[in-house]
């Protein structure tokens, strides 16, 4: 009967649960008393250290002692892997990412085109060419950035949850850069040239996409990356944080698309119902932004495509507060 050595560090408790005993001498019924046994054997430590190894124990005794043939232990480890026992819908991920970044680009290409070419360029001295930069900044930043950050719990399926969660606050830090860069550009136009500011719907609904944005990006890194919060109001602020995420993609192109709209009103008003190239490259600018909306969403709510959880990286996530104060969580 195979026994596991007695722990010494909390390396060796998680090594309990990394390395479970699978072969056929321990796939029996008399594997979780060995594992009970062996917790009863815990030399003096701390109760939240004994906790934490009873729990990976009976976890660990539950998974052997429920495989008996081969096929169901292939059957526990994708499960407790969180992966689908079907991996062929994992092979169009890679596509739907590349055509998510190709959309994004051209996005970004089309708008310096547009605002370059047609609108005269680039400057930071309040003229018209001042303003040119407002939609550029606007586009890279609230819209090609902030999706890539949905994407890289997606992209990066298993990289250390720690690690994903930096570089999703690395890049919404970027986006948040380049969109006041955006906002200051368009602000500093409209006082030059004497404009009222806020007063359009596109000036509203950016706004309100810039502050909301601004807020979800200091509560992620005050419930998740700083995480000050309890384990239970993490858990029941995080499906507000996803679906203010996607809302804030979905605001944020339609922000755009009013925004189109009102330049080409303002530019070419004349020869925009005669499809001028400025009007036709524009338009084209707005379906391209919906196309990169939608295949960010879809990549991001389409269940196979999650992140496989970890169990021990999920178990040590959610009760580090609670054991390192000695005390037991209510319930595992």
């Amino acid at each position: 009967m195979w026994l596991p050595r007695q722990p010494k560090c909390i390396s060796d408790l998680i090594l309990c649960i990394i390395t479970p005993p699978f072969s056929q001498a321990t796939a029996n019924s008399d594997s979780a008393e060995a594992w009970s046994e062996s917790a009863r054997q815990l030399p003096s430590a701390s109760r939240a250290v004994r906790y934490k190894y009873n729990l990976i124990c009976e976890i660990a005794g539950r998974r052997v002692s429920r495989v008996s043939t081969s096929a169901e232990a292939s059957n526990v480890a994708q499960v407790m892997e969180g992966m689908p026992l079907s991996m062929g819908s994992l092979r169009t991920l890679p596509w739907y990412v590349a055509g998510s970044q190709v959309l994004g680009v051209a996005c970004v290409v089309i708008t310096g085109v547009w605002m370059g070419h047609y609108r005269g360029g680039y400057a930071w001295n309040g003229s018209a060419q001042e303003f040119n930069v407002h939609p550029l900044c606007m586009v890279l930043g609230l819209v090609f950035l902030y999706g890539d950050a949905v994407l890289v719990y997606r992209v990066f399926r298993n990289e250390t949850k720690r690690s994903v969660k930096i570089l999703h606050a690395l890049l919404h830090m970027m986006a948040l850069i380049i969109s006041i860069v955006g906002l200051v550009a368009v602000f500093d136009f409209h006082s030059a040239a004497k404009i009222s500011h806020m007063y359009s719907l596109h000036s509203w609904c950016g706004m309100l996409t810039f502050v909301l944005f601004f807020l979800q990006w200091l509560l992620g890194l005050g419930f998740f990356l700083f995480p000050w919060a309890s384990a239970h109001l993490r858990s029941w602020y995080l499906p507000l944080h996803v679906f203010f995420g996607l809302l804030l993609l979905a605001m944020s192109v339609g922000s755009c698309l009013l925004g189109i709209t009102e330049k080409l009103l303002f530019s070419i008003m004349e020869t925009y119902s005669r499809f001028s190239g400025e009007g036709v490259l524009a338009n084209i600018l707005g379906l391209l932004l919906v196309c990169f909306g939608v295949v960010v969403g879809y990549v991001v709510t389409r269940e196979d495509f999650r992140r496989p959880p970890n169990p021990e990286e999920e178990a040590l996530s959610v009760h580090f507060k609670t054991l390192s104060e000695g005390e037991i969580p209510s319930s595992p």
